[in-house]
């Protein structure tokens, strides 16, 4: 069976005996063999003289072969991220301050890709997970019905519920007694946007990311939450474009950055969350523009990892720079509370951070590693390394290319292994086998003709 996760210093080093914890168990939800009668599917784009073109390809192996989108698999109008849920693939597209176009595809009993017959949209999202059949999208933004005196709208969550089997979309309603209000939400007057969605059991553990105070936040009740000594953070005019835009009144960026906040939901619903909270690592979620990428994971045992990249060592005024490493933390299987687990990454790779991680199988963890400190300009997510969460050890991984552009979004475990695609310069787009006993890396299937793997997964036939 399979495992596809959702939600992406070359030199061999020694590796120690304990990275042998990180090998997958006989369970087939942490990966293993297929049972043959599906195919593993590579969403590819291709860059043509005069237009790029977006191609769904099939193929039977990961380990081995090439393959090719010329005048070969399916077109399609391409994707922010493509998630693959159960047997059922979807194009999840992002549009800055609109909605985004969603279709779904499935892979035939004739063995080809057919897009299914429904295209809707979606809210403008932020971060994404699953829960049981559904993939959730999610993000923050105005109330239309709880507005201050100022006229200033308080924010809110907005959940969109993608039910892959019946192929179904459906969005939370706010009501006067749930209105979802994201305002205060961590008792200290922030708003915050949640990270990812990561269901063990029935509960759902999502990364609680303090965005500082809304323009309804900053002028409750006179600025009460606005910290002594933060009165400048506060914009006096309107600035910004795309994810960096603000408006008059709003202080952007946390006041707290060493802190992080977890919120534990018992169900899909998004109501009434249990806030669990560790002073040892900052906001558990990676970053790029305005996504949020999830970084909080379950282990096979059951055990929640909180991860935290410490981005906001990025921030420009020093108030907002949180003197915390990256690391991360634990809550137990079935707890609601962190543990005293702790480890820090940041030190193990001589000051450096990571951009995305995603569970591997066992206790270890695929880590895409920033080539330089977060402190300094230009970093950029080009390195992987396999990070052994029993033994608290973090391995750059060997054995790949030198010209690597990026890193793909996607992973998917069997067997011990991990496999990720890799983008390189002048070259094809190429997927890797990562053996997280040795954190050694192996040249698997490459897609000649393209030139970028913007996602892939295993599907059985939908009958």
């Amino acid at each position: 069976m399979k495992k596809t996760i959702l939600f992406g210093a070359l030199a061999a080093l020694a590796v120690p005996a304990a990275l042998t914890s990180c090998s997958n168990s006989d369970d087939p939800s942490v990966g293993g063999e297929t049972d043959g009668k599906g195919k593993f599917v590579f969403a590819t784009t291709v860059q043509g003289s005069n237009a790029t073109s977006y191609v769904l390809l099939t193929g039977e192996s990961l380990d081995e072969g090439t393959l090719s989108p010329v005048n070969n698999g399916l077109l399609n109008d391409g994707a922010t991220q493509w998630v693959f849920h159960k047997d059922y693939l979807y194009a999840l597209t992002y549009n800055q301050g609109n909605a985004g176009t969603t279709r779904s595809y499935v892979l035939g009993s004739d063995g080809e890709m057919k897009a299914r017959g429904t295209e809707y949209r979606i809210s403008r999202f932020s971060s994404y997970g699953s829960y049981d059949d559904d993939i959730l999208t999610m993000a923050t933004g105005e109330s239309a019905d709880v507005v201050d005196g100022n006229g200033y709208h308080a924010m809110m969550l907005n959940v969109t519920y993608l039910d892959v089997v019946n192929e179904t979309s459906t969005s939370n309603q706010a009501t006067a007694s749930h209105p979802y209000l994201m305002e205060n939400f961590l008792g200290n007057g922030e708003y915050v946007t949640l990270a990812g969605a990561e269901q063990s059991g029935s509960r759902l553990y999502c990364g609680a990311i303090p965005m500082g105070l809304s323009q309804y936040g900053a002028a409750y009740d006179n600025g009460k939450w606005i910290r002594e000594g933060y009165e400048h953070l506060v914009h006096t005019e309107a600035g910004g474009s795309g994810a960096g835009s603000y408006k008059v009144g709003e202080l952007v960026g946390t006041q707290y950055p060493d802190e992080c906040w977890v919120a534990i939901y018992d169900n899909d619903d998004f109501l009434n969350p249990t806030l669990v909270k560790t002073d040892r690592i900052s906001t558990p979620a990676g970053r790029f523009r305005s996504q949020y990428y999830q970084t909080i994971w379950a282990a096979d045992n059951g055990d929640i990892y909180v991860f935290s990249p410490s981005y906001a060592k990025t921030m420009t005024d020093p108030l907002q720079k949180t003197k915390l490493n990256a690391g991360v933390c634990r809550i137990p299987a079935g707890s609601k509370q962190f543990d005293d687990y702790y480890c820090d990454i940041e030190s193990q790779a001589d000051g450096k951070s990571f951009m995305r991680c995603w569970p591997a199988g066992g206790n270890c963890f695929l880590m895409v590693m920033y080539d330089r400190p977060l402190t300094e300009s230009g970093f950029a997510g080009t390195d992987l390394a396999i990070f052994d969460a029993t033994a608290k050890k973090l391995t750059y991984v060997s054995g790949l290319p030198s010209n690597i552009s990026s890193i793909g979004k996607t992973v998917y475990t069997k067997n011990g292994n991990v496999y990720i695609p890799v983008n390189v310069e002048n070259g094809y787009p190429t997927i890797y086998r990562i053996d997280t006993a040795t954190a050694r890396a192996s040249k698997g299937v490459v897609i000649e003709g393209a030139s970028d793997i913007t996602g892939f997964g295993y599907l059985d036939p939908i009958k």
